[in-house]
Formats: structure tokens, C-alpha cells, sequence
């Protein structure tokens, strides 16, 4: 399929070209509203709206730094709790409430490194966490 050529019309080509132009975050919130609007799945607009943006791809790539946002607290929010304290060091009512007010974010501009460690410490603990 990489030989198929798409054509767009001129208002589709305004629509992907205003897409191209949002960092992460702006994209994720038109997702977002997309999803509470019209009752769309997210996998289809973020398929859709991902494949002719490449440069914002890549630009997430590259990347040096992320927000870290619990989606969920999952079932064992007593362990969600306990490794959010151990990461962020927050007292024991701050993370309880983080928690239970998932989605929440728990930090930004969170190095590469450390914001993948930071997920695989909270979904090891029944969590879901995004980067942002």
C-alpha cells in the first residue's frame, strides 16, 4: 500500500495541514474532544490523524522530556498509591487523592528516561499511565 497515492481535496489538506502544526499534547486534546463529541474510537482519529503528520511523529521521538499523566488507578490503588509516593515523594493524602482523581497529571517536562521508568513502576503496580 505504500505505492497508493491518497488525493485530498482542498478543505482535507487544511484539516491535515492544521494537524501537522500541533505539538502532542494539542493533537491528544483534539482526540480527546473528538472522542467526547462524536463517540469515536480513539484508535481510528489518532491512526488517521498520526500516519500524515510524520514530522510531529518524529518530533515525539526525539523528544528529551514528557508529561506523565495516570490515566488510571487501576484495582490496587493501594499499590498505585505506594509507588507514586516512592517516585514523586508526595505525602500520603496528596497521592491518595492523584490517584483516585485519575486522569490526573503527575508531573511535566519529566526526562525520557525517568518518564519511562516512572510508567513501568506505576503499571507494574495495576496502573495505566500516559506520556505525553
Amino acid at each position: 500500500m505504500a505505492d497508493a497515492t491518497v488525493t485530498l481535496t482542498a478543505d482535507e489538506q487544511a484539516v491535515i495541514s492544521a494537524l501537522e502544526k500541533l505539538n502532542i499534547l494539542q493533537l491528544s486534546t483534539v482526540v480527546k474532544y473528538m472522542e467526547e463529541t462524536y463517540g469515536i474510537s480513539a484508535a481510528a482519529p489518532v491512526a488517521v490523524a498520526a500516519a500524515p503528520a510524520g514530522a510531529a511523529a518524529e518530533a515525539a521521538e526525539e523528544r528529551a522530556s514528557y508529561n506523565v499523566e495516570l490515566t488510571e488507578g487501576g484495582a490496587q490503588k493501594i499499590a498505585v498509591i505506594k509507588a507514586l509516593r516512592e517516585i514523586t515523594q508526595l505525602p500520603l493524602g496528596e497521592a491518595k487523592a492523584l490517584v483516585d482523581g485519575a486522569p490526573k497529571m503527575i508531573k511535566e517536562g519529566v526526562a525520557k528516561g525517568d518518564a519511562e521508568a516512572w510508567k513501568k513502576k506505576l503499571e507494574e503496580a495495576g496502573a495505566k499511565v500516559t506520556l505525553k
